[in-house]
């Protein structure tokens, strides 16, 4: 598709006056988008999908994983996204964003920064924001990932499973599945405080 057929928009959710960017919203309009990836006749090199690390289905319609790149957009494809939920200050890369284009994926960013005790340091006002984005179907096909899928995209699951009704074992459980060597008491006492913060 040519440049021109595109409108891209860049707002910011509405917050109360002197409140800080919760969120960074870029929604990639296409005149039209053909989300239908014909396998049928795709050789051997084109079968080449590879999940971006720490990638897993969440719930139906609900997929994480840890920063994808260009290898990973074939994968992508297939999921037939309609949004991204990025929790890294960072900005998106242009390869990345230029995928988003070509494939009408609107991007929402919650500049959650990293630190060595990352879930007491995560606003519930922005666990709420991106809950309320989580759980809006419209977003559906939605994944969620920061740079490894483990800590902030892992609080955000655990704050998911919470309002799932998970006991906070199972959820801890997951927790430690995708954060490795790497989940940290800390990390565990600080999900918790984060889990109840967002009743």
């Amino acid at each position: 598709m040519k440049e021109d057929s595109y409108n891209t928009k860049l707002s910011l959710n509405q917050q109360p006056a002197g409140s800080q960017q919760m969120c960074r919203t870029i929604e990639e309009d296409a005149l039209a988008v053909d989300h239908h990836v014909d396998m049928s006749s795709s050789t051997s090199d084109d079968l080449n999908l590879i999940p971006p690390l720490n990638f897993a289905i969440v719930d139906n319609g609900i997929f994480r994983s840890g920063f994808p790149d260009s290898a990973n957009f074939s994968f992508l494809q297939t999921l037939k996204l309609t949004s991204i939920i990025y929790l890294c200050p960072e900005p998106y890369p242009e390869a990345n964003t230029e995928f988003l284009k070509s494939d009408g994926i609107k991007l929402f960013q919650f500049g959650i920064e990293s630190y060595k005790e990352p879930f007491v340091n995560i606003p519930g006002d922005t666990i709420r924001e991106a809950l309320r984005l989580v759980l809006d179907v419209r977003n559906h096909p939605v994944l969620i990932h920061c740079n490894r899928g483990k800590h902030r995209t892992g609080c955000l699951v655990g704050c998911l499973r919470k309002l799932q009704r998970w006991c906070l074992s199972s959820v801890f459980d997951e927790y430690q599945r995708f954060a490795a060597a790497k989940a940290r008491v800390s990390d565990q006492s600080g999900e918790c405080s984060v889990l109840h913060r967002i009743n």
